[in-house]
């Protein structure tokens, strides 16, 4: 194993707590399992026209009130 510290302080000069409260939160983060996305849904971000549009009514006039929510 290397002897190269893996959080290194750049500037300040932070308490034993203070290290030890950062020391901490990175490693709960590390350990927290990743969030996997639902196999067969897709992601909002591709989903999002079905929210954003009205369905389409052809007919006389439509252009005129397309402008119009």
């Amino acid at each position: 194993m290397s002897d190269t510290p893996v959080l290194r302080v750049v500037k300040g000069d932070p308490t034993p707590e203070e290290l030890a409260a950062v020391v901490a939160v990175v490693a709960a983060r590390a350990a927290a399992p990743t969030p996997q996305a639902e196999p067969g849904r897709a992601s909002d971000w591709a989903t999002y026209w079905r929210h954003a549009k009205r369905p389409l009514h052809p007919g006389p006039g439509r252009w005129r009130a397309s402008a119009h929510p």
